[in-house]
């Protein structure tokens, strides 16, 4: 057995990052940005009012001065050709060009209008409420790639006149559920059949993280109808299996992978649950086999798909992140084999407690579901007692 980090390791070995395509930016949220972007405008454009009011020279600030309106400028407007003088000024507003030779909008709370002038009040706001030319960016200004796309770096991204963006493509990902005893949901079911169910939880954890994930039929306990199965997805860039990936006399998967030529590159981790599971390869297609218990899929989704799914993107530095929470009852000495225990994390003014629930089946879906953390306790981890911080993986 390999230790959960060389596992990860090994899979990101075997992962090809996927090509770029251009795509619109309206289309571009939750993608990978996959090359870096220039801007080639400042932005703002140019100095641009702050506020509806006057643009004035700042030596005309003065209260109880009086200024002759010569003119009007709103959003959108082109920056006049004639300047402001001494003792003028000119309407303006919200986001208008500021005229040549302004320095300071004055807003119209701080004046009193008569006809064609202004008498500058008493008191007044010493901002002079302008947005200067290149103030939130200048030409020039990069966004790097591999980055997420998110709402505030998309605006970013149109605010540069990014019409399109090259984004890594959607890496396609075959799931292919195992044995004779799954059916799909809403079909009628007889006793000695089980619901397939983890996969569609798969699916969910992968188009998550950027895949474009499809669910194949279910492949009977058989050699051939597995390596059918296989041999279908081998247009995929990943392919995940579910089911037969332990020792049995049923568990076909990994024979039915080495004959279509697939090079397995490790088998069994020391990990609870999840330590049936294998990965290997077969030209740029990436194999990795799940166990079939619907928690042990599940876990491994969370450890191994979403590092798996990022880093074909591009995100190659992408870690699960692990936060620390104070343990509400003890632990008992952990085993040999590194754990994952299904979990529920609490905050009490600020500092997060996290409670783990006491059956750990690994068939128990509904605890799986009342739980929103992964404890995670390292192998031959020593008796803890409640108040002690330990290490956990927030489920989302």
């Amino acid at each position: 057995m390999i230790s959960v980090s060389e596992a990860t390791d090994r899979i990101r070995n075997l992962l090809v990052q996927t090509d770029s395509e251009e795509i619109p930016i309206n289309r571009a949220n939750n993608r990978i940005l996959a090359e870096d972007f220039h801007s080639e405008r400042n932005q703002p454009p140019f100095d641009i009012s702050a506020m509806d009011g006057y643009a004035i020279q700042s030596k005309d600030a003065i209260p109880n001065k009086v200024l002759k309106v010569i003119d009007a400028i709103a959003a959108g407007a082109n920056i006049p050709p004639d300047a402001v003088g001494h003792g003028e000024a000119y309407r303006i507003f919200t986001g208008a060009p500021v005229p040549h030779g302004a320095d300071r909008v004055i807003i119209q709370e701080d004046v009193e209008v008569s006809g064609p002038t202004i008498r500058i009040n008493d008191s007044f706001e010493s901002n002079p409420f302008i947005r200067p030319l290149g103030g939130d960016f200048q030409k020039g200004f990069s966004i790097k790639a591999a980055q997420p796309l998110k709402p505030g770096l998309i605006s970013l991204l149109a605010a540069m006149n990014a019409g399109t963006l090259k984004v890594r493509k959607k890496p396609v990902v075959s799931i292919i559920p195992t044995g004779d005893e799954l059916m799909m949901p809403g079909t009628v079911v007889p006793d000695n059949k089980i619901v397939a169910s983890n996969i569609f939880g798969l699916q969910g954890i992968l188009e998550n993280s950027g895949a474009e994930a499809r669910i194949l039929p279910i492949a009977k306990d058989n050699f051939q109808t597995i390596s059918t199965s296989l041999n279908l997805a081998l247009d995929s860039d990943l392919v995940i299996t579910v089911g037969g990936a332990s020792v049995g006399e049923h568990d076909l998967v990994k024979e039915a992978a080495s004959g279509l030529g697939f090079e397995l590159s490790f088998y069994k981790i020391a990990m609870r649950p999840g330590k049936p599971l294998f990965a290997g390869k077969k030209g740029s297609t990436v194999l990795i086999g799940l166990p079939g218990n619907p928690v042990s899929a599940l876990v491994c989704g969370y450890i191994f798909l979403i590092p798996a799914i990022k880093h074909m993107m591009g995100l190659t530095d992408f870690v699960n992140p692990r936060k620390k929470a104070r343990l509400t009852t003890p632990l008992g000495k952990n085993g040999d084999r590194e754990h994952y225990m299904r979990s529920i994390v609490e905050f009490t003014n600020g500092e997060a407690t996290i409670s783990v629930h006491e059956r750990q089946d690994s068939s128990l879906l509904k605890t799986f579901f009342n739980s929103n953390a992964l404890l995670v306790r390292p192998r031959s981890d020593h008796p803890r007692q409640a108040g002690e911080l330990v290490e956990y993986m927030e489920l989302h």
